[in-house]
Protein backbone atom coordinates (compact mmCIF):
# COMPACT_ATOMS: atom_id res chain seq x y z
CA UNK A 1 0.00 0.00 0.00
CA UNK A 2 0.98 3.61 -0.58
CA UNK A 3 3.42 3.02 -3.31
CA UNK A 4 3.96 5.78 -5.59
CA UNK A 5 6.04 3.44 -7.79
CA UNK A 6 6.46 5.37 -11.60
CA UNK A 7 5.37 8.69 -10.28
CA UNK A 8 6.87 12.17 -10.38
CA UNK A 9 5.89 14.49 -7.78
CA UNK A 10 6.90 18.07 -6.99
CA UNK A 11 7.58 19.53 -3.91
CA UNK A 12 7.31 22.96 -3.18
CA UNK A 13 9.48 23.91 0.00
CA UNK A 14 10.98 20.81 0.25
CA UNK A 15 14.73 22.33 1.35
CA UNK A 16 13.34 22.18 5.07
CA UNK A 17 10.43 21.19 7.52
CA UNK A 18 7.56 19.66 6.48
CA UNK A 19 8.45 19.81 2.78
CA UNK A 20 11.74 17.76 3.52
CA UNK A 21 9.93 15.16 5.34
CA UNK A 22 7.22 14.14 2.49
CA UNK A 23 9.87 14.34 -0.04
CA UNK A 24 12.00 11.73 1.50
CA UNK A 25 9.18 9.40 2.33
CA UNK A 26 8.07 9.66 -1.13
CA UNK A 27 11.18 9.13 -2.78
CA UNK A 28 11.51 6.17 -0.23
CA UNK A 29 8.04 5.02 -1.51
CA UNK A 30 8.73 4.83 -5.22
CA UNK A 31 8.11 8.32 -6.48
CA UNK A 32 10.57 10.36 -8.40
CA UNK A 33 10.69 13.75 -6.49
CA UNK A 34 10.90 17.32 -7.92
CA UNK A 35 12.77 18.93 -5.08
CA UNK A 36 11.51 22.93 -5.35
CA UNK A 37 12.92 25.71 -2.91
CA UNK A 38 14.06 28.97 -3.34
CA UNK A 39 17.42 28.27 -1.43
CA UNK A 40 18.86 25.72 -3.64
CA UNK A 41 21.56 24.11 -1.50
CA UNK A 42 18.69 23.12 0.87
CA UNK A 43 17.33 21.08 -2.13
CA UNK A 44 20.55 19.40 -2.89
CA UNK A 45 21.10 18.48 0.93
CA UNK A 46 17.56 17.13 0.38
CA UNK A 47 18.20 15.72 -3.17
CA UNK A 48 21.47 13.72 -1.37
CA UNK A 49 19.61 12.21 1.37
CA UNK A 50 17.44 11.14 -1.10
CA UNK A 51 19.98 9.19 -3.26
CA UNK A 52 21.96 7.58 -0.24
CA UNK A 53 18.92 5.88 0.14
CA UNK A 54 18.61 4.53 -3.70
CA UNK A 55 15.56 7.15 -4.29
CA UNK A 56 15.29 9.51 -7.55
CA UNK A 57 15.55 13.34 -7.43
CA UNK A 58 15.57 16.53 -9.24
CA UNK A 59 16.10 19.79 -7.93
CA UNK A 60 14.36 22.80 -9.33
CA UNK A 61 15.95 26.82 -7.58
CA UNK A 62 12.34 28.50 -7.98
CA UNK A 63 11.46 31.36 -6.07
CA UNK A 64 7.09 30.88 -6.30
CA UNK A 65 6.32 34.18 -6.42
CA UNK A 66 7.70 34.21 -10.07
CA UNK A 67 5.36 33.11 -12.35
CA UNK A 68 8.12 32.83 -14.93
CA UNK A 69 10.05 30.68 -13.16
CA UNK A 70 7.21 28.33 -11.85
CA UNK A 71 6.12 27.76 -15.40
CA UNK A 72 9.76 26.86 -16.80
CA UNK A 73 10.57 24.48 -13.69
CA UNK A 74 6.97 22.89 -14.56
CA UNK A 75 7.22 22.59 -18.03
CA UNK A 76 10.45 20.62 -17.29
CA UNK A 77 8.75 18.22 -15.10
CA UNK A 78 6.45 17.28 -17.46
CA UNK A 79 4.69 14.89 -16.91
CA UNK A 80 3.51 15.68 -13.50
CA UNK A 81 1.77 13.01 -10.86
CA UNK A 82 1.76 14.74 -7.61
CA UNK A 83 2.05 18.73 -6.48
CA UNK A 84 2.80 19.07 -2.70
CA UNK A 85 2.31 23.06 -2.08
CA UNK A 86 4.29 23.12 1.07
CA UNK A 87 6.60 26.62 0.82
CA UNK A 88 5.11 29.06 2.84
CA UNK A 89 6.31 31.97 5.48
CA UNK A 90 4.60 33.28 8.55
CA UNK A 91 3.88 36.64 10.73
CA UNK A 92 3.02 37.77 14.40
CA UNK A 93 0.73 40.56 13.98
CA UNK A 94 -2.96 41.53 14.51
CA UNK A 95 -4.93 44.06 12.56
CA UNK A 96 -3.67 47.14 13.98
CA UNK A 97 0.68 46.04 14.19
CA UNK A 98 0.10 44.73 10.80
CA UNK A 99 1.74 46.28 7.94
CA UNK A 100 0.77 47.02 4.29
CA UNK A 101 3.70 45.14 3.22
CA UNK A 102 3.27 42.32 5.65
CA UNK A 103 0.29 41.42 4.02
CA UNK A 104 1.69 41.66 1.10
CA UNK A 105 4.43 39.69 1.61
CA UNK A 106 2.55 37.10 3.15
CA UNK A 107 0.00 37.50 0.07
CA UNK A 108 2.55 36.77 -2.46
CA UNK A 109 4.39 33.97 -0.94
CA UNK A 110 1.75 31.64 0.84
CA UNK A 111 -1.39 32.75 -1.68
CA UNK A 112 0.02 33.84 -5.01
CA UNK A 113 2.98 31.05 -5.01
CA UNK A 114 0.36 28.32 -4.37
CA UNK A 115 -1.98 30.02 -7.23
CA UNK A 116 1.49 29.97 -9.54
CA UNK A 117 2.03 26.49 -9.24
CA UNK A 118 -1.70 24.98 -8.78
CA UNK A 119 -2.21 26.86 -12.62
CA UNK A 120 1.00 25.15 -13.75
CA UNK A 121 0.46 21.88 -12.54
CA UNK A 122 -3.21 21.98 -13.35
CA UNK A 123 -2.55 22.72 -17.24
CA UNK A 124 -0.59 19.27 -17.61
CA UNK A 125 -2.46 17.32 -15.03
CA UNK A 126 -5.72 18.25 -17.49
CA UNK A 127 -3.95 17.29 -20.71
CA UNK A 128 -2.94 13.72 -18.92
CA UNK A 129 -6.57 13.45 -17.13
CA UNK A 130 -4.78 12.75 -13.90
CA UNK A 131 -3.17 13.92 -11.30
CA UNK A 132 -3.15 14.85 -7.54
CA UNK A 133 -2.86 18.31 -5.83
CA UNK A 134 -2.21 18.72 -1.94
CA UNK A 135 -2.12 21.84 -0.23
CA UNK A 136 -0.98 22.96 3.05
CA UNK A 137 -3.03 25.32 4.79
CA UNK A 138 -3.34 25.09 8.61
CA UNK A 139 -5.89 25.10 11.83
CA UNK A 140 -4.89 29.16 11.32
CA UNK A 141 -7.86 28.82 8.92
CA UNK A 142 -10.22 27.13 11.45
CA UNK A 143 -9.50 29.33 14.92
CA UNK A 144 -9.12 32.51 15.91
CA UNK A 145 -5.10 32.66 16.71
CA UNK A 146 -3.74 35.32 18.83
CA UNK A 147 -1.56 37.55 16.61
CA UNK A 148 -1.95 35.34 13.32
CA UNK A 149 -3.80 37.72 11.27
CA UNK A 150 -2.09 37.63 7.75
CA UNK A 151 -0.57 34.17 8.31
CA UNK A 152 -4.63 33.29 8.94
CA UNK A 153 -5.58 35.02 5.56
CA UNK A 154 -3.57 33.33 3.74
CA UNK A 155 -4.40 30.17 4.59
CA UNK A 156 -7.85 30.55 4.20
CA UNK A 157 -7.40 31.67 0.51
CA UNK A 158 -5.45 28.17 0.36
CA UNK A 159 -8.27 26.69 1.90
CA UNK A 160 -10.45 28.14 -0.75
CA UNK A 161 -8.52 27.71 -3.45
CA UNK A 162 -8.43 23.79 -2.80
CA UNK A 163 -11.96 23.61 -3.10
CA UNK A 164 -12.36 25.77 -6.19
CA UNK A 165 -9.43 23.16 -8.04
CA UNK A 166 -11.23 20.22 -6.77
CA UNK A 167 -14.46 21.39 -8.08
CA UNK A 168 -13.33 22.78 -11.34
CA UNK A 169 -11.29 19.62 -12.48
CA UNK A 170 -12.94 16.74 -11.06
CA UNK A 171 -14.01 15.40 -14.60
CA UNK A 172 -10.69 15.88 -15.64
CA UNK A 173 -9.24 13.04 -13.25
CA UNK A 174 -7.58 15.57 -10.75
CA UNK A 175 -7.84 15.36 -7.13
CA UNK A 176 -7.31 18.36 -4.88
CA UNK A 177 -7.29 18.29 -1.01
CA UNK A 178 -5.82 20.27 1.95
CA UNK A 179 -4.23 19.47 5.23
CA UNK A 180 -4.51 22.00 8.31
CA UNK A 181 -1.65 21.41 10.79
CA UNK A 182 -1.37 22.78 14.40
CA UNK A 183 2.21 23.61 15.56
CA UNK A 184 5.07 21.55 14.29
CA UNK A 185 8.67 20.98 15.06
CA UNK A 186 10.83 22.67 12.21
CA UNK A 187 13.73 24.49 11.90
CA UNK A 188 11.27 27.01 10.52
CA UNK A 189 9.49 26.97 14.25
CA UNK A 190 12.95 27.72 15.89
CA UNK A 191 13.62 30.46 13.40
CA UNK A 192 10.48 32.19 14.20
CA UNK A 193 10.28 32.19 17.81
CA UNK A 194 13.95 32.77 17.63
CA UNK A 195 13.34 36.14 15.65
CA UNK A 196 10.24 36.62 17.47
CA UNK A 197 10.83 35.85 21.21
CA UNK A 198 14.84 36.36 21.77
CA UNK A 199 15.62 35.58 25.25
CA UNK A 200 12.62 33.38 25.63
CA UNK A 201 12.97 30.77 23.57
CA UNK A 202 12.86 27.75 25.60
CA UNK A 203 9.64 29.26 27.69
CA UNK A 204 7.92 29.89 24.60
CA UNK A 205 8.63 26.66 23.07
CA UNK A 206 7.30 25.11 25.87
CA UNK A 207 4.39 27.12 26.11
CA UNK A 208 3.75 26.55 22.23
CA UNK A 209 3.96 23.05 22.35
CA UNK A 210 1.19 22.70 25.35
CA UNK A 211 -1.00 24.82 23.41
CA UNK A 212 -2.16 21.38 21.45
CA UNK A 213 -3.78 18.89 24.01
CA UNK A 214 -2.11 16.20 23.10
CA UNK A 215 0.84 17.96 24.95
CA UNK A 216 3.15 18.49 22.23
CA UNK A 217 3.94 19.51 18.70
CA UNK A 218 3.68 17.62 15.62
CA UNK A 219 6.71 16.06 13.89
CA UNK A 220 7.01 17.01 10.05
CA UNK A 221 7.44 12.98 9.71
CA UNK A 222 4.20 12.81 10.92
CA UNK A 223 2.55 15.54 8.37
CA UNK A 224 4.04 13.58 5.71
CA UNK A 225 2.07 10.28 5.99
CA UNK A 226 -0.41 11.95 6.23
CA UNK A 227 0.45 13.70 2.73
CA UNK A 228 1.56 10.30 1.13
CA UNK A 229 -2.37 8.49 1.75
CA UNK A 230 -3.69 12.01 0.22
CA UNK A 231 -1.53 11.34 -2.44
CA UNK A 232 -1.66 7.49 -2.86
CA UNK A 233 -4.22 5.35 -4.65
CA UNK A 234 -5.44 4.50 -1.56
CA UNK A 235 -7.07 7.89 -0.96
CA UNK A 236 -8.65 7.96 -4.93
CA UNK A 237 -11.87 8.35 -3.64
CA UNK A 238 -11.26 11.71 -1.90
CA UNK A 239 -10.79 14.87 -3.36
CA UNK A 240 -12.03 18.63 -2.05
CA UNK A 241 -11.08 18.00 1.49
CA UNK A 242 -9.24 19.64 4.24
CA UNK A 243 -7.82 17.27 7.12
CA UNK A 244 -6.93 18.84 10.23
CA UNK A 245 -3.97 16.89 12.05
CA UNK A 246 -3.67 19.24 14.97
CA UNK A 247 -2.91 16.95 18.01
CA UNK A 248 -6.73 17.40 19.23
CA UNK A 249 -6.43 21.53 18.93
CA UNK A 250 -9.61 22.45 16.70
CA UNK A 251 -11.90 20.17 18.46
CA UNK A 252 -10.68 19.55 22.17
CA UNK A 253 -9.10 22.51 22.68
CA UNK A 254 -12.25 24.27 24.84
Amino acid sequence: MFQLNGKIAAITGSGSGIGKAVALLMAKQGAEVCLIDLNKESAEATSEEIQKGNGKSRVYACDVTDQEQVKKIFAEMHPLDILVNSAGVSHVGNIENTLAEDLDRLYQVNVKGVYHCLQAAVIIMKKQKAGVILNLASIAKNVGLPDRFAYSMSKGAVYAMTLSVARDYIHDGIRCNCISPARVHTPFVDGFIKKNYPGKEKEMFEKLSKTQPIGRMGRPDEIAGLVLYLCSDEAAFITGCDYPIDGGFIKLNN
